[in-house]
């Protein structure tokens, strides 16, 4: 790989840009306006085509300020459609950019046909030509786009600090915000006028595709990985930064395994982020894919166990001398799962299997207590304040028992005035000060 000042620039480009879109679009995920993005770039043919028409000119200036302002327009159009037409914003969306773009097609065909607006370099860009074009400022020389995605991220920057708390308020709670003297209404315009300036200033170097990626996906990448809404913001501009820096390298190498040159490096951007994207989906420590699935199975397992802790409890209790459990008695479900809490309670000594038969070790049976006592106490504590058969409580008593704390069953204990039988007439557990105070459920008198 050689790589040059041309490969510098280019890398330094695509890092403004992603980082400007990434900042505003951290709002937008937020907003659950997530398309928005998309509807910008769409709308931009009239806003091109009025600029050419007036000016007659197609300098970057023109068709930067005719753009930026049919990107305001389309973001000011779809909250106006939301909120007076009593649609959906996706739908208010689709509304707004599908009509400006016709508008804009029309308006090129009537007014500019034989004029060359092509619409390829919005959808594409050109960033590799970005260090070709360059502006001298303060005896300066630096790529023109650099010089305008500087200025953009500086503004963005600016604008996330200065207003971080109305902002937060904004996204999060518009109502709370309103009723705190912050109106909602234009924090939502200035936010929507910022987002489209961005996309339009990037337009021209990374095209809309590689845009409407990087107001996106760093973004909600972000957001699976922490719920803090400062930390979302900063983590969103570093993915979008190692995403563009990535990209680029991918680009020029990536395609050479292959046999080829190169690639575009936008397109290359994208696909970066969206395997980054990938990786945190599976991998977040809470929100990913494995991580819920680790959780939820441990769910089941600790279920899984504590009912087999609670059958082997309640068998006890229904035992006249020292009880022979049998694996078919305490576990007629031979599920998978069965056998996994089965071998975790054995593995950490909360009950002891002898050929096939089980029994409640010390600290079992101090756990099993507390299960059934959680039990027959909702069950009471249900029967005391709905008028229900007494049939009806036990299913209610199997979901919820395994959620109940000590200190909800003290307060439950507090409110039924310390009663000591449950509906069935079996009696609650009392409550033992240590698992070592642990003794058979037949010498604490428990009824069948």
């Amino acid at each position: 790989m050689d790589w040059t000042s041309l490969d510098t620039w280019i890398v330094i480009t695509g890092v403004l840009s992603a980082m400007s879109c990434a900042l505003v679009g951290n709002f937008l995920v937020l907003r659950k306006m997530s398309m928005m993005g998309d509807a910008i770039s769409h709308a931009v043919l009239p806003g091109l085509a009025i600029a050419f028409l007036i000016s007659s000119s197609r300098g970057s200036i023109t068709m930067f300020i005719g753009a930026a302002i049919a990107g305001l327009i389309t973001a000011l159009f779809t909250q106006w459609i939301h909120k007076f037409g009593k649609v959906e914003e996706s739908a208010a969306m689709g509304v707004t950019f599908t009509a400006l773009f016709a508008i804009g097609l029309i308006l090129i065909v009537r007014g500019a046909d034989k004029v060359d607006l092509d619409p390829g370099c919005v959808l594409y860009g050109a960033i590799e030509l970005v260090p070709l074009d360059t502006i001298t400022f303060l005896s300066l020389t630096l790529p023109r786009a650099v010089w305008i995605l500087g200025s953009v991220m500086l503004i963005n920057i600016l604008f996330t600090l200065v207003l971080y708390k109305e902002l937060r308020l904004t996204c999060f709670d518009p109502a709370l915000a309103t009723t705190l003297g912050i109106n909602a209404n234009v924090m939502h315009y200035v936010t929507m006028t910022l987002v489209a300036i961005t996309t339009v200033a990037s337009f021209e170097s990374v095209g809309s595709i590689l845009v409407i990626a990087m107001l996106i996906v760093p973004a909600s990448a972000a957001h699976l990985l922490t719920n803090r809404y400062g930390l979302m913001l900063a983590m969103s501009m570093i993915f979008a930064a190692v995403s563009a820096v990535l990209g680029h390298i991918s680009a020029i190498t990536v395609p050479t395994w292959l046999g080829f040159a190169d690639t575009s490096t936008a397109g290359m951007i994208a696909v970066v982020a969206g395997l980054l994207f990938t990786c945190t989906m599976f991998f977040a420590p809470h929100q990913g894919i494995l991580s819920k699935v680790w959780h939820r199975l441990r769910l089941s397992l600790r279920i899984a166990s504590e009912d087999i802790l609670g059958k082997l409890y309640r068998l006890e209790e229904s035992t006249s001398d020292q009880p022979t459990l049998a694996q078919s008695a305490v576990f007629p479900a031979n599920k998978w799962i069965s056998r996994l809490a089965r071998a975790d309670l054995a593995r950490t000594r909360k009950i002891t299997r002898e050929n096939n038969t089980y029994r409640l070790t010390e600290q079992g049976r101090f756990l099993a207590m507390q299960l059934v006592r959680s039990h027959r106490l909702w069950e009471t504590y249900v029967a005391k304040h709905f008028d229900l058969e007494v049939d009806h409580l036990h299913d209610s008593a199997e979901r919820t028992e395994h959620y109940i704390t000590q200190t909800m069953q003290q307060d439950m204990i507090e409110e039924l005035s310390h009663v000591k039988t449950d509906p069935h007439g079996k009696k609650i557990p009392d409550q033992p000060s240590s698992e070592d105070s642990i003794v058979d459920p037949k010498q604490k008198g428990g009824q069948a």
